[in-house]
């Protein structure tokens, strides 16, 4: 397909589809760690996507090539990952997908502070500056609410952890020289990284197996397939069709998707603090985004 100069209806329809895609990996996680430990489930997750990718990338003749002092890059972003992942996969152990997601989609934000202090020509617009103040107001708003079982510090404080992690990505991403690298070899190294990391650190933990089912068993290989690998491969796809504005645009769904399958699939108790903070949220990473 060629270079298109603004977004169509095929683009929209396959963004829309992407986040509903993050939204349900959200509740897959929180199902599939009643079979597994967090870290192992996420180590697990890194491993098959490494094989994944590497047939995928045997079937393109893409070649595992990395230019002269990208390399060191390329560990830096994959121990982030690590670090991203760690905290995500436990935030959904110890709280509910809602509360997690309307904390971790608030990357757009903590990224939109860090392109304006290390980025030249990110500089924040009075606009932006609007949508990142109701961004951090439904953030503040979602944390100050204490009621419910599925409340947690430790929580709370995992999937902060898990968006500022996404956000150091996305950060070297764009201001090294790993953005002169495929997007496949990209994330190769983070899940190569990140995999043998997650499960020393998981057996070490000795959380490993908890009461594993073939439910389990499908959710983590729904996770290597459809998200850890091919998913993002989608999603680099896209970006080499439209303008990278109007696909970051449509990120403000997947938190909204996210309390929506959440409370429709898992049950969970979301009450109007969640929703004011999520219509913050969103709107705040919507007009951040805008052009």
């Amino acid at each position: 397909m060629e270079r298109k100069s603004s977004m169509d209806s095929f683009g929209a329809t396959a963004l829309i589809l992407f986040a509903l895609l993050l939204a349900l990996n959200q509740v897959v996680i929180k199902v599939s760690g009643g079979g597994f430990g967090p870290v192992f489930q996420a180590g697990l997750r890194s491993a098959g996507a490494v094989v994944v990718l590497l047939v995928w990338m045997r079937l393109k003749g893409v070649a595992l090539v990395m230019p002269r002092g990208v390399s060191r890059w390329g560990l830096l972003s994959g121990l982030a990952f690590t670090f991203e992942f760690i905290c995500l996969f436990t935030a959904l152990d110890f709280t509910s997908v809602s509360r997690a997601s309307v904390i971790f989609y608030s990357m757009p934000v903590w990224l939109a502070i860090a392109a304006h202090l290390f980025l030249p020509g990110e500089r924040l617009t009075p606009l932006r500056v609007v949508g990142l103040a109701l961004a951090m107001a439904g953030v503040i708003w979602a944390l100050s609410n204490r009621d419910g079982a599925d409340v947690s510090w430790q929580g709370d404080l995992a999937a902060l952890g898990a968006a500022l992690g996404w956000t150091s990505i996305a950060l070297m991403v764009r201001a090294t020289k790993l953005n002169t690298v495929k997007p496949e070899v990209q994330l190769l190294w983070q899940v190569a990284v990140s995999a043998p990391i997650l499960l020393l650190l998981a057996y070490a933990s000795g959380d490993l197996v908890r009461d594993l089912q073939m439910i389990h068993l499908a959710g983590l290989a729904f996770q290597i397939v459809c998200v850890a690998s091919l998913g993002f491969l989608f999603w680099f796809w896209l970006l080499t069709l439209y303008p990278a504005a109007s696909v970051a645009s449509f990120s403000f769904l997947s938190p909204v998707f996210s309390v929506i399958l959440g409370w429709v699939l898992l049950n969970e108790a979301v009450g109007l603090e969640i929703w004011g903070a999520l219509v913050l949220v969103a709107a705040g990473i919507y007009l951040i985004n805008r052009r």
